[in-house]
């Protein structure tokens, strides 16, 4: 799994023109699922997300973790995470799970989310046209690879 997770202030998914999910102060994470990607995956990019200090404490230092500062979560499935670019210019995605493997994938992702944190994590639609609007803050973003465990 690849994902990029970005401190936001403010973000929101809509498809066809309708907000299906937003949050105030929290992450927005954009994830890739690759065919090799399995439930150890999973468990170890939900626990590191949560546990990642990259909230401000009162001295305006990275001290503080999602479960800290109680922030909220969206999850947006995204494919082109694993963009290949080695060859020509069109990217090729051959590493990218196909529906039947991600969208279980994603969806256990999301609910050991929620288990941890206590509350309902927003989504956006997977395979949709989405449009995600985000107030990045800081900016923080950070990417993460479980085949690398960095």
């Amino acid at each position: 799994m690849r994902a990029v997770i970005q401190r936001v202030s403010r973000a929101s998914v809509a498809v066809e023109g309708k907000v299906i999910s937003s949050i105030d102060k929290g992450l927005l994470i954009l994830l890739g699922v690759e065919n090799i990607d399995n439930q150890e995956d999973i468990d170890w990019l939900s626990r590191k997300i949560i546990n990642l200090r990259i909230f401000n404490d009162v001295e305006g230092v990275m001290n503080k973790s999602l479960l800290d500062v109680n922030g909220n979560v969206i999850v947006v499935s995204q494919f082109t995470l694993h963009a290949a670019t080695k060859k020509g210019n069109r990217p090729s995605y051959i590493k990218a799970a196909k529906p039947d493997i991600a969208i279980p994938l994603y969806e256990q992702f999301i609910k050991k989310l929620e288990e941890t944190i206590g509350k309902t994590v927003g989504t956006g639609i997977f395979g949709a046209d989405m449009k995600v609007d985000l107030l990045n803050d800081g900016p923080v973003t950070i990417i993460i690879d479980t085949q690398r465990k960095e």
